[in-house]
């Protein structure tokens, strides 16, 4: 495959290599034009063909597809027993009677035709089995108010479908396109490789999401905004990581969020204690020199004057004096919330990463002299410019300027990682360059360097060196890894096929590949040295060894990807970020409070992960992790500090992450609750059931009205003359019974009795006939049948570690997990083992490519 890229005027050909063995320039490569394809590199194409000759020879063993057989050797018939006695020509009539009187070629219901569907015959219809399967286990079929057979007709039904779909094939493991590294991988691998802290945002576009994750290969599309963003995103990781002694005066912006409180009881975690609000920040300082600190804040109301201390690493470096009314010019300025531009004198500061926190010194400590009570974020009420409202200045953006007179680079932890050696004499410095590209490279390559590899390497360290002066070596080894962070052996995650393997048969992949998929999957980053060292040695593979490294992983502190990435994109607390209660609602509600609930949902999932409990434990949890800012929010006494701790929930309507803020909070709009929404998060999050869009040419909610006569109406009340219409009805008999019992929460995750004055009234019934009141309900009922929540939990851990959308083939495997793991108790490491032990961790089907592919 080759991508073209633009750059500096310059076409730079990109070739992914696919052989075992790489034949040409691993890393980027730059000519005045398109360069031609290199022998032993490979295309894919959408038409089937013949494979091209040529190709490497095969690594790894072929795994050849077994005869597709039931269990007795022969054809299921309508008198062929199914599930619990009854006969599948029983279950056909079952599905005739109640099923296909909505799902037929008239109806099509849920665009699902059953008239001519036979159990019998279910693998063959696999997409229409799965559907319903996956609502027979859940009880959502037939819908509310629909006639439903008598006794276990039901569970014979879907047990059938599942015995006739399981049985009917081998396993079929997919495959995928290669994968790229996505904005938080690309963070952490750097970080891992040099021990930087890196936005990749200021580089890297947006992840498209699928299947819920950002991992997902077929979505990670290539386009030159994309690859060029890789190539500035080397250059600029390059710079930090070594510094520049020749680095241009620059200016860099870090922002505050306008919802964050900077009020004097709001002391963020990092600055000094005795000083309130203000900003924390990460900035590398390319070389030792003289650096200026310029500060925007706003102006107050009622505190004219205020002290900023700015601290590198923990050290006061400057305070300055902020006196409203100094104007950006210098004279006197009036405005009462203009804001003021204030600067610090030069500071020398060594080069490297350093941590920087500004923030106002508090003038003094005890109660907060307000004429109006202030809320926890009472810059609600300024909006109002009601009288005797105090409002201090807060900071709004830290710009930093330089480097002036540059003095040299001193050494840091990212260039202790890099420089594992010194060479003392120039003979040295190549064999000192090639060494550290071997280290660096195995790693950031994810296995050992090819002569070719560091040949490669060594070209640009030569280049390097030459131009760069007195500081020849630094400068050749920064411009080698600045290539080696451009290669695609680093941004790609490519894995071989063998040569022999005929389209349609499955391979395994080799050890290497393995150790990276594991590595990814766990840790969201490389592997380390011990997983390498396995998979070079080519046992990782056997059972013994693969055991023993998955259980060190998940016992390492890395394994908190398990919660910050997988159990935070499964969950969607990304959604916290889009809802901002509003302030004169809610004033309690800031930036620093919703940070607390997705970092208790997280806490929590990582307790889950390193207690190997059972996954169950999310839905029936009566403790959770709380700060003194969320532990007074949820009504929980004797929690102090900032620290977060386990503690018992304070009363009987929290369970699990259903009782989470960061569930609540996104649910919600910013106004009201939403029924709706909490049902639908439900349904499509835990249970794996989305109801259908809704049609066209249906009022929101919203437009519905909002009081009658005289009287405002509670959202249930209003829910009710919305659902009305007879085209709502059919998917809010799902979803409003669900997100009515959560109504005892309010916007912000609060528990409430009563909404504009009058009593909630949150009674329900589940779709099963199940009656619903509070949340304590709603997770016995959910917790009551718990296979639909395992089997979606699985789905998505599935998803997540394969990196691809898992597909109706997939589903025997992810039945197969769940049910292994529910006789371990449904412990979150029979999950994860489930998974890495499964064929489709292990091994891909071979697709067809062109018979042409030799020749692109």
């Amino acid at each position: 495959m080759k991508l073209l890229l633009a750059l500096s005027g310059m076409i730079t050909s990109v070739t992914m290599m696919a052989s075992s063995s790489p034949l040409s320039d691993p890393v980027i490569t730059t000519s005045t034009t398109p360069s031609s394809r290199p022998a032993g590199a490979t295309s894919v194409s959408t038409t089937t063909g013949t494979r091209p000759n040529g190709r490497m020879p095969a690594t790894h063993p072929v795994l050849h597809p077994m005869r597709a057989t039931n269990t007795t050797g022969r054809a299921f018939t309508r008198e062929s027993a199914g599930a619990r006695g009854i006969t599948m020509g029983a279950l056909d009539d079952v599905v005739q009677r109640y099923c296909a009187g909505c799902h037929n070629p008239t109806q099509r219901r849920g665009n699902l035709d059953l008239k001519s569907y036979s159990v019998t015959s279910a693998n063959a219809a696999l997409p229409t089995s799965e559907k319903m399967i996956r609502k027979l286990r859940a009880q959502m079929m037939p819908p509310p108010g629909s006639k439903r057979p008598t006794g276990d007709t039901l569970d014979a039904l879907v047990e059938t479908l599942e015995r006739v779909v399981d049985g009917a094939a081998p396993v079929n493991p997919g495959t995928r396109t290669f994968q790229r590294l996505n904005r938080p991988e690309y963070e952490r691998v750097i970080r891992d490789l040099l021990g930087l802290e890196v936005t990749s945002g200021d580089w890297l576009p947006l992840d498209t999401k699928s299947a819920n994750f950002d991992n997902i290969s077929d979505v990670q599309s290539l386009s030159p905004t994309l690859l060029e963003g890789y190539l500035n995103a080397a250059a600029a990781v390059s710079r930090m990581a070594i510094g520049d002694r020749k680095a241009p005066v620059g200016q860099a912006t870090y922002k505050t969020s306008p919802f964050a409180s900077q009020h004097p009881w709001d002391h963020v975690d990092g600055t000094p204690y005795g000083t309130r609000g203000g900003l924390v920040l990460l900035h590398t300082f390319p070389a030792d020199g003289e650096y200026e600190f310029r500060l925007n804040v706003g102006g107050g109301v009622g505190r004219p004057v205020e002290d900023l201390d700015i601290s590198i690493d923990g050290e006061r470096v400057a305070l300055l004096r902020y006196d409203r009314g100094i104007a950006r010019n210098g004279e006197s300025a009036d405005a009462p919330l203009g804001a003021d531009f204030i600067r610090s004198e030069p500071i020398k500061v060594k080069a490297g990463q350093r941590k920087v926190s500004v923030a106002f010194a508090k003038s003094a400590e005890g109660p907060y002299e307000d004429l109006i009570k202030p809320h926890e974020w009472s810059r609600a009420s300024s909006g109002t410019g009601a009288a005797g409202t105090t409002e201090p200045p807060p900071l709004m953006e830290v710009f930093v300027a330089g480097p002036y007179r540059v003095t040299g680079v001193s050494d840091s932890p990212s260039r202790k990682r890099i420089f594992s050696c010194a060479p003392t004499a120039a003979a040295q410095q190549r064999a000192c360059a090639e060494q550290i590209f071997t280290r660096l490279g195995t790693r950031a390559y994810r296995r050992p360097l090819t002569a070719n590899d560091k040949a490669s390497l060594m070209k640009f360290y030569e280049q390097g060196a030459k131009n760069g002066g007195d500081n020849a070596f630094e400068e050749g080894v920064r411009l080698g890894l600045q290539a080696m962070l451009a290669s695609p052996y680093f941004v790609f995650r490519f894995e071989k096929e063998p040569t022999t393997t005929a389209a349609g048969t499955d391979y395994r992949i080799d050890d290497l590949e393995l150790a990276t998929r594991l590595s990814f999957f766990l840790w969201s980053t490389i592997p380390d040295d011990r997983l390498l060292a396995s998979a070079r040695a080519k046992t990782l593979h056997t059972p013994a060894v693969f055991q023993a490294q998955v259980k060190r992983m998940l016992a390492d502190p890395r394994a908190d990807a398990l919660a910050t990435r997988f159990a935070a994109q499964w969950l969607r607390l990304q959604d916290l970020e889009k809802v901002h209660p509003d302030a004169f609602l809610f004033p309690d509600f800031d930036l620093k409070l919703a940070q607390s609930m997705q970092r208790e949902t997280e806490l929590f999932f990582e307790d889950v992960v390193s207690n190997d409990r059972s996954v169950l434990t999310m839905f029936s949890a009566e403790s959770t992790f709380v700060n003194e800012r969320l532990a007074k929010h949820y009504g929980i006494p004797n929690v102090t500090g900032e620290g977060f701790r386990k503690v018992a929930y304070a009363d009987d309507q929290r369970r699990g992450v259903l009782g989470h803020g960061s569930v609540l909070v996104q649910t919600s709009l910013g106004n009201r609750t939403s029924p709706v929404l909490r049902g639908k998060w439900v349904m499509e999050v835990l249970l794996g059931t989305p109801p259908p869009p809704p049609p066209p040419n249906v009022p929101d909610l919203e437009q519905t009205q909002g009081s009658k006569e005289g009287k405002q109406l509670t959202t249930r009340e209003r829910m009710e003359l919305h659902r009305a219409n007879p085209t709502c009805r059919s998917c809010h008999n799902f979803m409003d019974p669900i997100g009515l019992a959560l109504d005892n929460f309010d916007v912000t995750g609060k528990l409430r009795y009563r909404e504009n004055g009058a009593l909630l009234d949150t009674r329900g019934q589940l779709y099963d006939g199940t009656a619903l009141t509070t949340p304590i309900d709603l997770s016995k009922a959910l917790l009551k049948r718990p296979l639909p929540l395992m089997r979606n939990f699985t789905e998505n851990l599935m998803a997540y570690a394969l990196g691809r959308r898992v597909e109706d083939y997939d589903q025997t495997t992810v039945r197969t997990i769940t049910r292994d793991a529910e006789r371990n108790k449904y412990k979150f490491s029979s999950f994860v083992m489930g998974v890495v032990n499964s064929k489709a961790f292990h091994s891909k089907r071979a697709e067809p490519v062109s018979a042409d592919a030799s020749h692109n």
